[in-house]
Parts: structure tokens; C-alpha cells; sequence
């Protein structure tokens, strides 16, 4: 789990809860100042289910994979030879971008979203890689789910340059800007408000 693998790295007691200490902690370590750590770690809360899922899930049925891969899936046939078949499905939607191969090559498995906001696409993977010098991510992506799942979350605030908009402060405009930029839209936004500023909270 990777909160209980944060937790032994920031040396705090590992009982897989995310409390004042944890954060606190966090924010030290990665020299994040209090308005930075609250944002940050509210955003990635929300995004993994706090902190409960750091592996995308595509375990979904014939009617999901209409619904939400409907350009992937045309027919109801197409879709029920997919279904409930997670490696496959991911193989399919995530085939020739993101730097991905096609879909025979297995690429999209491989490099599905993984972490705590969810790094896709072996692009991505390689970019974070070399962001970090670890190589090693490459052979084994399953490390961003793991020991990588914030560092990765980390360089995407750095790559898409967010901290800027956390420095604007524990405002709505400021939660609302981040929340666009990571989510796309704003599903979850009262969630991510209500973390961003329960978090400011603990910093305070």
C-alpha cells in the first residue's frame, strides 16, 4: 500500500492513516511549504480514493466500455469480446498514443495509470523516469503504484507547472484552477475543497 510506503519513508508511524502527522511529515520531506502540501496531497487524496487505489482499474462490462471507451468499442459484439477483461481493454484504449505501441504489444497494460494521480502512457513513464534517473521504472513500471506513487504525482505538478497556483493560496479560485487542470472538469470538486482546506487545517 502505498500510503504505508510513504509513511516508513517520511518516518512516521506506518498505520496506513493519513493524519496531521503523516502530512506534516510529507511536507517536509519534500520541502512543500504549508499552502503547497495542502493542495497537493487534497488533490491526490481525492484522485486515488484517499489514498486507497494507485492502480487504474478497467475492470469494467460491455455496457461500461460503451459508455466511457464508446470510440474504442462501436458495437455491443466488440465490447462483450472485452469485457471484464482489464489487460485487454487497456491494450485497446491505450494502443498508439501516449507513446504506446499498438495493441498487440502490450504497451497499454504495461503503462496504465498508476500512482497517485495516475501516470499513463509510456511517454509519461519514460519522462518521469528520466525526471527522477530511474531507469529502472521502465522494466518495472508497477514501482509508480508503489514506492513512486507520490514522486510521480510530484512531477506532475512540476511538469504542468501547478505550484504556482497553489502559491495563490487556500482560496476556491486556487482549488477550482488545480482541479481543471488535473481532472479535465471539476468532478469532485466539493471533495477536494473540503480536503484542500481540512489540510490547511492541519498545516496551520
Amino acid at each position: 500500500m502505498s500510503l504505508v510506503n510513504l509513511q516508513q519513508k517520511i518516518g512516521v508511524t506506518a498505520d496506513g492513516a493519513f493524519g496531521p502527522g503523516t502530512l506534516k511529515a510529507a511536507a517536509a520531506y519534500y520541502k512543500l511549504n504549508k499552502n503547497r502540501a495542502a493542495h497537493f496531497f487534497a488533490q491526490t487524496a481525492h484522485e486515488s480514493g484517499n489514498f486507497t487505489a494507485f492502480s487504474e482499474n478497467l475492470n469494467y462490462g460491455a455496457k461500461g466500455l460503451r459508455g466511457i471507451f464508446g470510440k474504442y468499442f462501436p458495437t455491443d459484439a466488440m465490447a462483450k469480446a472485452y469485457e471484464r477483461q482489464p489487460q485487454k481493454i487497456a491494450n485497446r484504449v491505450y494502443a498508439s498514443r501516449m507513446g504506446n505501441s499498438v495493441e498487440a504489444s502490450g504497451d497499454g497494460w504495461k503503462f496504465r495509470g498508476r500512482g497517485a494521480l495516475q501516470l499513463t502512457g509510456k511517454a509519461n513513464y519514460q519522462a518521469f523516469a528520466d525526471y527522477i534517473d530511474r531507469p529502472d521504472i521502465m522494466d518495472n513500471p508497477n514501482l509508480v503504484a508503489g514506492e513512486l506513487c507520490f514522486e510521480s504525482a510530484l512531477w506532475f505538478f512540476d511538469k504542468n507547472k501547478l505550484w504556482s497556483i497553489c502559491d495563490q493560496g487556500i482560496t476556491d479560485a486556487a482549488i477550482l484552477a488545480l482541479t481543471k487542470r488535473i481532472n479535465g472538469g471539476t468532478h469532485g470538486l466539493d471533495d477536494r475543497m473540503a480536503k484542500t482546506k481540512k489540510y490547511a487545517g492541519w498545516t496551520a
